[in-house]
């Protein structure tokens, strides 16, 4: 299997963060238009944006804790050449649910809900690293 096929998953995943980005534009732009905000507070204390703001930036924190780990991993799996088709579809189930993870907290937020699709997200990391430490035995 071509090796580099493992870099699709990370890519999507960095163009979620991008996205996300955007979004937080928009969302800022309408706080600020609909005099919402105040513009001084902000610039000190993030907690003065509108909860659509802080919902959107949350997540964008969150997209830079797990997904660290799942870059890392992805290099590993790269340098054993150890990428197969478990790798390759654990890793895109793992963005998928980091799609997902956005989604919900952009929208709803609805904890118990993305507190399992985070969990979802952990147990495919756990799983990579298992297989990880196996490819490096076997190295």
């Amino acid at each position: 299997m071509n090796q580099t096929i493992i870099f699709y998953p990370l890519l999507i995943h960095i163009m979620l963060v991008l996205l996300l980005y955007i979004l937080l534009g928009i969302e800022k732009s309408k706080a600020v238009k609909a005099g919402t905000v105040d513009r001084k507070k902000t610039a000190l204390h993030n907690d003065a944006w509108p909860d659509h703001v802080l919902r959107v930036s949350n997540n964008i924190a969150n997209q830079f804790e797990t997904p660290i780990l799942f870059f890392v991993l992805s290099l590993v799996f790269f340098s054993l050449k150890a990428v197969d088709v478990t790798v390759l579809v654990l890793s895109c189930a793992y963005v998928a649910s980091r799609i997902v993870h956005a989604y919900i907290h952009v929208t709803s937020n609805y904890v118990p809900k993305r507190l399992g699709v985070f969990m979802v997200g952990c147990v495919i990391l756990i799983v990579l690293v298992v297989l990880a430490m196996k490819g490096l035995m076997l190295s």
